[in-house]
């Protein structure tokens, strides 16, 4: 079953130049579905052989337009550019469509090894486990046709990754390997790992009680 890697990116040529590779490794066809980078994103995916899609930005619509490239593909892997995945990691979804799963995604595990993050690591997980919703840096994966039939990402600024998940899980059900992929804890370390959860675990609250995505995003760039 031929697998494609879709990676959609906006100047992240310092993620790609550490991580492209592994990606590249383990797909059968890499496209990059790029949303206006002015670095040299583009120049490193050429390099590694890459389909390029351009054009406008917005997570949901690039993944979206990287799945349209990819015509040969019997399953889709969503990744994001500063998320690893783990060894053997397209193996390991083939094995697990082959065996009639709809799609699926990685536990996870944060680059940074320190005490707090290592707590991070389990409660995410965890989390994941109960609720089933795996989000995008979990490297989300689903069968061509169950992708298509739930007609894909929503066009929203925020959470098209777990509104995804739920609608697959939902419909087909998912499978959770083991991996881990292993994300990078830039945004953590930046905004401070408490905070960063707590606005996460907030915003994840009110998409739940029915606020729409766009105020959503209006809030999220407040708090941060």
């Amino acid at each position: 079953m031929r697998l494609a890697i879709v990676v959609p990116t906006l100047n992240e040529e310092r993620a790609l130049r550490a991580y492209l590779a592994r990606a590249n490794a383990e797909a059968d066809q890499l496209i990059i579905s790029d949303g206006g980078s002015t670095d040299a994103t583009l120049d490193i995916a050429r390099e590694m052989g890459a389909t390029i899609v351009e054009g406008p930005p917005g997570r949901g619509i690039q993944l979206n337009r990287g799945a349209a490239a990819a015509i040969d593909a019997d399953i889709l892997l969503f990744l994001h550019a500063d998320t690893v995945l783990p060894p053997g990691s397209g193996d390991a979804i083939r094995r697990a469509i082959e065996n009639g799963a709809a799609g699926g995604a990685f536990y996870v595990r944060f680059d940074a090894d320190r005490p707090l993050f290592r707590l991070g690591n389990r409660i995410v997980n965890l989390r994941t486990r109960l609720s089933q919703r795996p989000l995008g840096d979990q490297a989300q994966f689903v069968r061509r046709e169950i992708f298509e039939s739930l007609s894909g990402y929503r066009d929203w600024p925020i959470l098209e990754d777990l509104d995804f998940a739920g609608r697959l899980h939902r419909a087909h059900g998912l499978e959770l390997l083991p991996g881990p992929a292993v994300t990078a804890a830039r945004r953590f370390v930046e905004g401070g790992i408490t905070k960063t959860i707590a606005t996460n675990w907030l915003i994840w609250l009110l998409f739940a009680l029915g606020v729409s995505p766009e105020r959503l995003a209006r809030l999220y760039r407040h708090i941060r």
